[in-house]
């Protein structure tokens, strides 16, 4: 039996889907900017230029072989932003400037304005209009707590914890009501353990843990985690992740998992090497998450596909 494959992080925006795309300038002050404008500038045919985007999309990974496709995230202007639009108390109209990912740009942040909470419910919606285009399982993806909290300005809570919770709380909603219309893939992308790895076992793998609370045992629950987008890999003037934030996150996580059911699943990640490959190699290790989780950095290797990466994030 061969490795069942996915994909990881988002595709191109197609020509006729006018929407900013953030991978079009990953470092670009104001990641929001745009965006519901262009939406607007859609009208009547918003929803047809999506499904249309979203069958492509899933056509081409199922063209591809791909055994789990996602929904490309050919809707959302980033992966972290278009989530948080869809949750209470977070400003996107009076932003903040701050610096982000560890300084290594500054950009006009949506700002936290108050408690978080689920404002609108949209992922299943999304689900749907991407698995009707193919009897394969679709994936969904949502951005994990800590990302979120430092990919927004929090004037509110001054707690980076305390949101990271709040939004875990939030996200799990939307992980029940996948579950409960039949999405049996759902992955948390939380690239910033990587750029973090203190904070994440601080209080990032607890707020993890709470974002997947109590998800039925049918669902497969992946996580990714990254070293950095691949055009900044080999640039000597940008900061990172450090080298060896795997290591100081592998013991925690498996001696963490340990009880959980089933701990068969391959762990794996992009930019052990220092290069920015293809593809990624797996290794089986006792994890909390069941039958995939895309975790922790082995050596790249063109000759196991586990995960292919149209973006990476």
């Amino acid at each position: 039996m061969g490795l069942t494959t996915t994909c990881i992080g988002a595709y191109p925006k197609p020509g006729y889907l006018a929407l900013p795309d953030w991978f079009d300038d990953l470092d670009q002050p104001d990641p929001t900017g745009g965006w519901l404008a262009a939406m607007r500038a859609l009208g009547a045919e918003a929803e047809v230029m999506l499904d249309r985007a979203t069958r492509d999309a899933v056509q081409d990974q199922v063209d591809a072989g791909i055994d789990i496709p996602t929904d490309g995230e050919v809707g959302r202007e980033n992966y972290i932003h278009y989530h948080c639009r869809h949750l209470d108390q977070i400003d996107f109209e009076n932003l903040t400037e701050q610096p982000v990912r560890s300084g290594n740009y500054t950009a006009r942040l949506p700002t936290v304005r108050g408690p978080v909470r689920v404002a609108q419910k949209f992922l299943v919606r999304d689900w749907r209009r991407a698995q009707q285009h193919t009897d394969r399982p679709v994936k969904i993806t949502m951005p994990g707590p800590l990302t979120v909290a430092d990919t927004l300005a929090d004037t509110f809570y001054q707690d980076p914890a305390a949101l990271g919770k709040d939004i875990a709380i939030a996200l799990n909603c939307e992980v029940h009501d996948l579950a409960r219309a039949g999405c049996r893939h759902i992955q948390i992308d939380e690239p910033l353990f990587a750029r973090y790895p203190e904070r994440a076992l601080d209080y990032g793998i607890e707020n993890l843990e709470r974002a997947f609370h109590d998800c039925p045992a049918q669902v497969t629950r992946t996580v990714h985690i990254c070293c950095g987008y691949p055009d900044k890999i080999d640039r000597e003037d940008y900061p990172k992740a450090p080298r060896d934030s795997y290591a100081q996150l592998a013991d925690t996580i498996s001696n963490r998992t340990d009880s959980w059911p089933r701990p068969t699943v391959g762990w794996a990640s992009w930019a052990a090497s220092g290069r920015s490959p293809n593809f990624a190699t797996c290794a089986r290790r006792p994890t909390r998450y069941r039958d995939e989780a895309a975790l922790l950095a082995l050596r790249p290797s063109p000759a196991d596909h586990l995960l292919l990466r149209n973006r990476r994030k």
